[in-house]
C-alpha cells in the first residue's frame, strides 16, 4: 500500500479485488485517541471511485447468485475461521483506531463473528414456501432471491462488529458488498477486508472497500447500479440515507440514534443494578447505541438518594486511560474534538443550574481524548441532556415516584432502541417490558444486546425502515421474495 515520505501511510479503495489508490486528492488523519498518534491518513473518494467499485462488485454478483447456497455458506463458514485466528489483532486495531479498552474490543469482535456464524445457516434460512392444489392442477410457491449490489455505510463506535452485521449476510443470500467505513476509524474494516479477500471462495469484485465522506454516502445512494443501503448512524443521517435512498427506488435499512433509560426500582440488587448501570452508561465511554445515558430512580426521596449515592461512589473510582492499558475502565471518546464538544455540554447543563454531582472534566489525557464518568442530577424536564444523545459518558438522572411515572418518562423519548429495568419484582418487570416503547428490552442487565439470532430492533426514530439488521430480518432484508403460480397439462 501507498506509503508516503513521513512513513504514515494513506490507505488505498479495494475494486475488483485489488488495492487502488483514490481518486480524491483530500486527506483525512486518523489518529488514536489516546495518544494522539496519526496512524494514517484517509482519502476522500469521490463517485468515480464508487462507480468503479459498483461495476465490479455487478459483474461479480451475475456468477455469485448462480452459485449454490451450500458453496457460498462455505465461503462464509471460511470467513469465520480466518476471524477466529485474527480476533485479537482485530480487537486490538479497534483499541488503537477507536479508543475502546481491549476486553470491550474484543468483545465486538467476538459479536461480529456471532453474525458470521448465524449466517453460515443461510440455506436453512433461504428456503422458501409452497402450497399445493390452491385450485385444480395448481401448486403455488415462494422463493427468495438476492437483491443484487448492497451499500453499506457503518459508524465509528463498532468498526469491526457492524460490518459484520451487514457483510456475512448480504453474501451468503447471493449479493455484491460495497463497504464505506467511517472515515474516522476504517483500520479494522480494511483488515477484515483484507482476510476476506485470501479467501478462494468469494471472487474478485464481490466485496469492495471505498473510504471517504459525506460525497461517497450520497453517491451510493444515488448510484443507479445499487439495489439496497444498509446504514448505522445518527437519527439525522439515518433520515437523510432513509429519504434520498428512497427517493432513488432502493431498498434501505437505516438504524439511527437512541436514548436509552434505565429504570432503577427501589428493590433492584445494588450489586446487579451498579455494575449493569457502570458498564451500560460508561462503557466504550457511552458511545454505543445501546449505552444507558438516562437512570430512572423510583421511590421516595430517600429511596433515590440511596441509588444516586451508589452509582457516583461506584463511577468516582472508573479509571480513564489508554484502552490497552489493562487498568483502564473508561476508555477515550473517539477524538480531541468529540471530547471538546461532551465537555461543552456539561458546562452548559452546569450554567442551566443542573446539579454535577461527578465531574468528569480533568486531564483530557496525552491524546486530549479522555473524559470521566459524569453524573448529572437536578435535571429541568425537557432539558437537552435528557432528549439528546450525547454520543459520552454522561449519565443523566431522572426521580420518579413510582413505575408508571418510569414508563411514562421513558415512553416520552423520540427514540425507542433500548431500555433496561432493574428489580426484583416479576411482576414490575412483566410490566415493564410489556408497556415500554423500545425495541429492546433488558431485565437486570445493563446493555440489553441481542444475540445475532435475533434483530437488533429498535423502534420509532431509531430506525427508518420496517426491517433491522441481525437474524431473520436480515434475510428479509437481503433477498427478495418471488411467488411463482404453476399449472401443467
Amino acid at each position: 500500500m501507498t506509503e508516503m515520505l513521513t512513513g504514515v501511510r494513506t490507505l488505498q479503495n479495494f475494486i475488483d479485488g485489488e488495492w487502488r489508490d483514490a481518486s480524491g486528492a483530500e486527506l483525512l488523519e486518523d489518529r488514536n485517541p489516546a495518544t494522539g498518534e496519526v496512524l494514517a491518513r484517509v482519502p476522500l473518494s469521490g463517485a468515480a471511485d464508487v462507480d468503479a467499485a459498483v461495476a465490479a462488485a455487478r459483474r461479480a454478483q451475475a456468477a455469485w447468485r448462480e452459485t449454490s447456497p451450500l458453496v457460498r455458506a462455505r465461503a462464509i463458514f471460511a470467513l469465520r475461521d480466518v476471524l477466529v485466528e485474527h480476533r485479537d489483532e482485530i480487537a486490538e486495531l479497534v483499541t488503537r483506531d477507536m479508543g475502546k479498552t481491549l476486553p470491550d474490543a474484543t468483545a465486538e469482535v467476538g459479536r461480529g463473528i456471532e453474525s458470521v456464524e448465524a449466517a453460515c445457516g443461510m440455506p436453512h434460512l433461504l428456503k422458501g414456501e409452497n402450497l399445493e392444489g390452491v385450485a385444480t392442477g395448481v401448486d403455488v410457491s415462494l422463493i427468495r432471491q438476492p437483491v443484487g449490489v448492497i451499500g453499506a455505510i457503518t459508524p465509528f463506535n463498532f468498526p469491526a462488529m457492524i460490518p459484520l452485521w451487514f457483510l456475512p449476510y448480504a453474501l451468503a443470500c447471493g449479493n455484491a458488498f460495497v463497504l464505506k467505513p467511517s472515515e474516522r476509524d476504517p483500520l479494522p474494516s480494511e483488515r477484515i477486508v483484507q482476510l476476506l479477500s485470501g479467501i478462494s471462495e468469494i471472487p474478485a469484485g464481490l466485496v469492495a472497500l471505498v473510504h471517504g465522506g459525506q460525497d461517497v454516502v450520497n453517491a451510493l445512494l444515488d448510484h443507479p447500479g445499487v439495489d439496497a443501503i444498509s446504514f448505522v448512524g445518527s437519527a439525522a443521517t439515518a433520515r437523510h440515507v432513509m429519504s434520498r435512498g428512497a427517493a432513488n427506488g432502493k431498498r434501505v435499512q437505516a438504524l439511527g440514534g437512541a436514548k436509552n433509560s434505565m429504570v432503577i426500582m427501589p428493590d433492584a440488587d445494588p450489586g446487579l443494578m451498579v455494575g449493569g448501570v457502570m458498564g451500560s452508561a460508561f462503557g466504550a465511554a457511552g458511545q454505543r447505541c445501546l449505552a444507558g445515558s438516562i437512570a430512572v430512580l423510583v421511590g421516595t426521596r430517600e429511596e433515590q438518594d440511596r441509588a444516586r449515592d451508589r452509582l457516583v461512589e461506584a463511577a468516582a473510582k472508573l479509571q480513564t486511560g489508554d484502552g490497552l492499558d489493562p487498568r483502564t475502565d473508561v476508555c477515550p471518546v473517539v477524538s480531541a474534538e468529540a471530547r471538546e464538544r461532551l465537555a461543552g455540554e456539561i458546562a452548559a447543563a452546569e450554567a442551566d443550574g443542573i446539579t454535577i454531582a461527578l465531574d468528569g472534566r480533568g486531564d483530557a489525557g496525552p491524546g486530549g481524548a479522555n473524559l470521566g464518568p459524569t453524573i448529572l442530577d437536578d435535571i429541568p424536564e425537557g432539558h437537552r441532556v435528557l432528549t439528546e444523545e450525547l454520543f459520552g459518558p454522561i449519565l443523566s438522572l431522572v426521580r420518579v415516584p413510582d413505575l408508571g411515572a418510569a414508563v411514562e418518562a421513558v415512553n416520552a423519548s423520540r427514540y425507542g432502541n433500548a431500555s433496561v429495568i432493574f428489580t426484583e419484582s416479576g411482576g414490575a418487570a412483566r410490566e415493564y417490558r410489556y408497556r415500554v416503547q423500545a425495541g429492546m428490552v433488558g431485565v437486570n442487565v445493563g446493555v440489553a444486546a441481542p444475540v445475532a439470532w435475533f434483530p437488533f430492533s429498535g423502534w420509532k426514530d431509531s430506525i427508518d425502515g420496517d426491517l433491522h439488521a441481525n437474524g431473520h430480518d436480515a434475510v428479509e432484508f437481503y433477498t427478495r421474495k418471488k411467488v411463482v403460480t404453476e399449472r401443467w397439462a
